[in-house]
């Protein structure tokens, strides 16, 4: 949404509107959870009896197993991350061209400016983003390239787990898929502790709560 209201200003409250925000929020809701009835299938309620006491209990049985979690690799693993990672590439892509092309014009305005001294023109901020636009825009396309950098690892791992099947927990590839995994989560982490700077650094009401927040945490 933030990609959309800088790509096209004019035109952003009559795309995004109130209701259509709303429904589409519902389907994705709706979606991620029909994306999971692969790995919800695989158990199911059943029951046992011990031969000793004559006593039913129940547990969980596993149905399909193999099958379920190739399709959920497929879904979850491939489909949805691959969608989403050229999704924010492509952000990324069009934020960056309308900052640069933005800066382009504030740089033409200005020298505009300086060589006609007799007759007033318009200021650059009114010919491109204000400042605190272009701050907003940075910081997006900062945090947004921080994910896509951070998140490569686990596309990779999803990537080599659909072409190998053996690249997985208990397989012969155990030890390997052991180190994309801990290289994973670092990523996940690192990702996590680097917003917290971006965010303190750029976003003036975040950085005033966290200092408060601090502030109260030494008191006490």
């Amino acid at each position: 949404m933030r990609c959309a209201c800088v790509a096209m200003p004019l035109k952003f409250k009559l795309v995004f509107t109130k209701s259509r925000t709303i429904k589409w929020v519902l389907f994705l809701v709706a979606l991620a959870v029909s994306l999971r009835i692969p790995v919800l299938s695989i158990n199911r309620i059943s029951w046992r009896t011990d031969p000793n006491t004559n006593v039913s209990s129940p547990y969980l049985l596993a149905v399909n197993n193999e099958q379920m979690s190739r399709i959920n690799d497929i879904l979850n693993r491939g489909v949805v991350i691959y969608s989403t990672y050229i999704t924010m590439v492509t952000c990324v892509c069009i934020l960056t061209f309308k900052l640069y092309q933005t800066s382009k014009v504030r740089r033409s305005c200005q020298v505009t400016s300086t060589q006609s001294s007799d007759k007033p023109t318009e200021s650059p901020v009114d010919q491109g983003l204000s400042s605190r636009d272009l701050k907003v825009v940075k910081s997006v396309v900062l945090v947004c390239t921080i994910f896509v950098l951070l998140q490569l690892p686990f596309l990779l791992l999803s990537s080599i787990r659909l072409v190998v099947p053996e690249f997985d927990n208990g397989n012969s590839l155990l030890f390997l898929f052991g180190i994309f995994g801990r290289v994973n989560s670092t990523c996940a982490y690192l990702h996590a502790t680097l917003n917290i700077f971006i965010y303190y650094n750029y976003n003036n009401k975040y950085r005033s709560v966290f200092r408060t927040l601090m502030s109260l945490k030494s008191r006490q």
